[in-house]
């Protein structure tokens, strides 16, 4: 079945066009260099606590230091910031090539690797946000968005396929080197687009607008935006981390291996194309449908962990996948259209360390839980947090100052309203994005 013309309408920008071709190709090649990892590291040590260290020294630079990043993206140019970040991370991925196919018998230089990574991540993320906004023009973002996570999820099911196809017959060092190479599609990207089709940010303009405690006072006033991002902080940390749980599931409860993880990698990716789809076709990302997303990614998971078997377990995947995809388009369109474009990049960079944080606590606490507890109650309790937090946070946007469920947020609220005498505030003007 033919998708409809409104859910394709960003690739009639040249420039995105481009944008989606470099990003398929890039992200490809980072599927497979992050199977790669967490199978080096799974069976050299046994251990799913392993797995989530890797992402914790890959979190914490933006926990640190991504607010730098996003004032960096709100005061620079967009455009030599993403190449050197593209460089830098080539870079890296040639270096943890020569690792593995050394054998190591420490994980220490693979978490160096990984620490120095997220370091380049944390400078570079936002401004490559900021970028990926000016290929299409503001009406075509969201859509933008949830094709990008379309592109994204059919480039990890490449990834993940193919590093199962090669691992056993090239090694784990192929699938690095491949990363590295597929880093050349984004910067011939960069170099083929036609500056005059760019739709251009404002940037801050003095000291006072591109400073990273504006940014924090912005987040901090602006009530919305706070729900928003605690409820993307707890579903990312207890409903996000499947690369811990898939990998414990796999080898522990299913028995399947490494082939069970990678097509429990590749299921769970076609989720996401169907999440990313269902985005694309949606005129508006709402608050209703945001918050149905996350209550059926947090039901779905605390029943995968009640699942008898591979296939169960493989099926329950797919809700769970294409509803966490809803759920982060929804987030980070209404977190970056709603937000004044001067301050975009920190905003990006907010959403940044929330995803950071997210993998610093769930990744080690999930793998403590499945170590200590097993998988399956770890899946479990996860869910259980979950959809807890989705009603909070449903009760929470409908008593907030013009936040209705079935509308977007269009003007922040102000902190300061809500100190005020208990009065039913106006509603909100629906957005129209």
């Amino acid at each position: 079945m033919a998708l409809p013309a409104a859910t394709l309408r960003s690739l009639r920008h040249r420039n995105y066009r481009l944008w989606a071709a470099a990003d398929l190709v890039s992200v490809t090649g980072t599927w497979m260099q992050v199977l790669g990892v967490n199978w080096l590291i799974l069976s050299a040590t046994g251990s799913a606590t392993s797995v989530g260290i890797s992402l914790v020294l890959q979190a914490l630079p933006t926990l640190a230091l991504g607010m730098w990043g996003g004032s960096l993206a709100d005061r620079l140019p967009s455009r030599p910031v993403v190449l050197a970040a593209q460089i830098a991370q080539a870079g890296l991925a040639l270096v943890l090539a020569a690792i593995a196919m050394g054998e190591p018998r420490s994980m220490a230089p693979i978490y160096v690797v990984m620490l120095a990574s997220g370091v380049v991540s944390a400078l570079g993320g936002p401004a490559l946000g900021r970028f990926g906004a000016e290929v299409v023009p503001p009406e075509d973002l969201p859509n933008a968005m949830a094709l990008g996570s379309v592109i994204s999820s059919g480039a990890r099911i490449l990834g993940m396929s193919a590093a199962g196809i090669l691992l056993p017959i090239t090694g784990i060092g192929a699938l690095f080197l491949i990363n590295a190479t597929s880093f050349l599609a984004v910067i011939g990207a960069i170099f083929a687009m036609r500056r005059s089709e760019m739709h251009v940010l404002a940037r801050a303009s003095s000291t006072a607008e591109f400073g990273v405690g504006e940014g924090v006072r912005y987040v901090l006033r602006t009530p919305w935006l706070l729900v928003l991002l605690g409820l993307a902080l707890v579903l990312g940390s207890l409903g996000r981390n499947y690369q811990v749980t898939m990998a414990a599931m796999s080898a522990g409860p299913l028995a399947a291996g490494s082939a069970g993880y990678g097509v429990l990698s590749t299921v769970f990716a076609v989720g996401t194309v169907i999440g990313g789809v269902v985005a694309a076709g949606r005129a508006r990302l709402t608050l209703r449908l945001l918050l149905c997303a996350a209550m059926l990614a947090s039901a779905v998971q605390l029943l995968s962990g009640l699942a008898p078997g591979f296939l169960s377990f493989a099926a329950l995947m797919l809700p769970v996948a294409a509803s966490a995809v809803v759920l982060d388009t929804a987030v980070a369109a209404r977190a970056q259209l709603d937000s004044p474009d001067h301050m975009r990049g920190r905003v990006i960079a907010v959403l940044g360390v929330v995803s950071a944080a997210s993998g610093a606590v769930g990744g080690p606490l999930l793998g403590w839980l499945s170590d200590t507890f097993g998988p399956r109650l770890a899946l479990q309790l996860g869910g259980v947090v979950t959809v807890a937090a989705t009603l909070l946070a449903a009760v929470l946007f409908a008593r907030l100052a013009g936040v209705r469920l079935g509308t977007a947020v269009r003007e922040p609220l102000r902190l300061a309203s809500l100190r005020r005498a208990r009065v039913v505030p106006e509603p909100a003007v629906p957005e129209q994005v």
